[in-house]
């Protein structure tokens, strides 16, 4: 399917007489309809409902980003020399016309087979006109020169498994959910019954899209496929203080930082065959006539350098460690939404040797531990998160106890427990900790995973005490999630927060792009508080200065708008004190302090935490908007 996509002032359409013999009739022969994205659609041979759906798809999220409610079907043969018949044609288009109609967009369309006049009043910017394409899936390897995406046999796999569901509590009691009395538990039971369900769709925009937005960090990138970002400066601040912050925790637990390509040869043998055990569909390039994939983690460049290494059973665990900018999985088009599911994302990424399953299991309880601490340093707190621990009945059997202590000694509350009838994948067990959003769904953030199979697949070894070389059993752990989705917690956090606690929606103060904005009530005061503010940021903290012409009180709310935790007003009673009056937006009060308490306030509330500079210019005059 071929797709011209325009976003019009207005299209105006007269039928003038069918073209062919197969068209459709209409009463209505001529059409005005202004504000509306345009498809100019040529549907080919091989198009089915997946593939409308996925065009679909599309188009209303462009719609909804640029805010036009409205979306034009017109058939156009033109874009195409492979078009399908016409009565499969029109069955295709009326599929389109009443799926769109289900997304909420007002949906028009042009009668197909006619010749038409045709006038078209684009909209001028360079992404009003965008050309699309859209292929039937590709159903098996070997059609994977001729795809963009292909589906691991372990997904396939994952359909197949019987999951049996249990609340293990910290007494060691497996109850079924079904049985298990959550009072006192409400996230839990809304994460058990969103995992049992397996609908991963959202009805409605969840509210971190718009706090992205209002916030000037990060918004959907148009020129891009679905699931891609743009991240304006504030946001890759956040984003850049986090892959530090994750990056030296993982190197301070004790792994070694290596650097991976993003793309890795199809044919190759041990690569094949993982990808077919990991439950992910993966994009597929071609280079020189040969297929390439772009990685979904970074196990395969890490794998290939294990294979290479020697490492002996003394230096077990050994740690291998990469934050992958980017990893790529081809996420189904409807799950894709803000921050939350994206095709390409940042992942911190450490894949731990071990010598054996006992020893792996010891590292599996620290990994475990070692996720919540660095969630709770980043802001995240265990009361915002629901652990899922998934494994086999097979390793049930042998291993309950460890289980229970995990939950017992670790968590310290109810998990929710997924038993395997078989191992789909390459892990047996594996954990995540899992934020529950607005619209009560689920989406996880740190895990760690058993591997039993890839030591063997890859060829990786350790020299044991005998001199002889054996296979490990390797960990992968990303201890804090996608850098993306932790921002996504953040912000979803911040507005559940604020709907049930009353608290004012915030960042924790070490990623607040602005920590402190200086405001002179008028403009004598402004040299004061650039002073004020270039001695501070001196001393390492992101201060800027409001010297826009606005009264004191708009100042005020256009910092409070902002996020911005600390608000200093300069006047004249503080410039005679030598003092600011700091606002706390947390805390709703305000106090009088001199520059070097509310400097060292500020250092201590954020001591051992990463730091960077503004990302913007200090004066908001000098500042850009980038959304709105």
């Amino acid at each position: 399917m071929r797709i011209l996509q325009l976003d019009v002032n207005s299209i105006e359409f007269e039928l003038i007489e069918p073209e062919a013999k197969v068209y459709e009739k209409s009463e209505e022969k001529k059409r005005v309809i202004n504000d509306a994205v345009v498809l100019l659609t040529s549907i080919e041979k091989g198009d089915n409902e997946g593939t409308a759906k996925d065009a679909i798809d599309d188009a209303v999220k462009y719609a909804k980003r640029i805010k036009r409610d409205k979306i034009v079907i017109y058939p156009f043969a033109h874009l195409s020399s492979n078009l399908e018949v016409p009565e499969k044609a029109i069955k295709l288009l009326e599929y389109m016309t009443e799926y769109a109609k289900k997304s909420g967009v007002e949906v028009e369309y042009a009668p197909f087979g006619w010749n038409k006049s045709l006038k078209l009043d684009i909209k001028g910017y360079p992404l009003a006109e965008q050309s699309r394409s859209y292929a039937a899936k590709a159903e098996s390897a070997e059609e994977a020169g001729k795809s963009t995406a292909q589906e691991s046999k372990a997904l396939k796999e994952e359909e197949k498994v019987k999951s049996t569901w249990y609340i293990l509590d910290t007494q060691g009691n497996f109850t079924p959910v079904e049985k298990y009395d959550f009072k006192g538990h409400e996230n839990l039971e809304k994460f058990a019954k969103y995992e049992m369900s397996k609908v991963r769709t959202y009805q409605h925009e969840p509210p971190h899209i718009k706090l992205m937005r209002k916030l000037q960090l990060v918004d959907y990138e148009p020129g891009s496929d679905a699931g891609n970002m743009r991240f304006y400066p504030n946001g890759r601040l956040i984003k850049s203080l986090l892959e530090n912050y994750v990056t030296r925790r993982v190197i301070d637990y004790g792994a070694v930082e290596v650097e991976t390509p993003i793309m890795y040869d199809y044919g190759h043998p041990a690569l094949k065959e993982y990808l077919h055990r990991f439950p992910a569909r993966h994009y597929i390039v071609k280079s020189d006539d040969k297929d390439f994939f772009l990685r979904f983690s970074a196990d395969f460049g890490q794998f290939l350098i294990m294979h290479d290494a020697t490492i002996s059973y003394k230096q077990l665990p050994f740690r291998f460690y990469e934050l992958t900018r980017y990893s790529f999985r081809r996420e189904k088009s409807g799950e894709v939404v803000g921050l939350k599911r994206l095709r390409a994302f940042t992942m911190p990424d450490m894949h731990t040797l071990c010598a054996d399953l006992e020893s792996a299991k010891q590292e599996f309880k620290r990994q475990f531990e070692f996720s919540q601490s660095v969630l709770k340093d980043i802001g995240i707190e265990p009361q915002d998160y629901e652990a899922a621990i998934r494994f086999t009945e097979d390793f049930m059997k042998e291993n309950r106890e460890f289980i229970t202590s995990i939950v017992k000694d670790d968590l310290k509350k109810p998990a929710l427990i997924e038993v395997w009838s078989f191992r789909y994948a390459y892990f047996d067990p594996k954990f995540e900790f899992n934020v529950i959003d607005s619209a009560d769904k689920a989406t996880a953030l740190s895990t760690v995973q058993i591997d039993h199979e890839n030591g063997k697949r890859y060829g990786m070894s350790y020299i044991n005490s005998e001199g002889k070389k054996e296979y490990p059993i390797v960990l992968h752990c990303s201890p804090s999630g996608a850098i993306e989705r932790v921002i996504y917690a953040l912000l979803e956090l911040a507005w559940l927060k604020e709907k049930r606690e009353k608290k004012v929606m915030s960042l924790p103060l070490w990623l607040s792009p602005t920590q402190l904005r200086i405001v002179p009530i008028s403009e004598k005061h402004l040299d004061k508080a650039i002073e004020i503010a270039n001695a501070l940021k001196g001393a390492g903290l992101r201060v800027d200065v409001d010297d826009s012409d606005d009264t004191l009180n708009k100042k005020i709310m256009r910092a409070e708008q902002e996020w911005v935790p600390y608000i200093g007003v300069i006047g004249d009673k503080e410039i005679n004190e030598n003092k600011i009056t700091v606002r706390l937006r947390s805390e709703k009060v305000q106090k009088s302090v001199s520059v070097d308490e509310i400097k060292n306030e500020i250092l201590n509330a954020t001591k051992g935490m990463p730091n960077s500079p503004l990302s913007l210019p200090m004066l908001l005059s000098g500042r850009p908007t980038f959304f709105g």
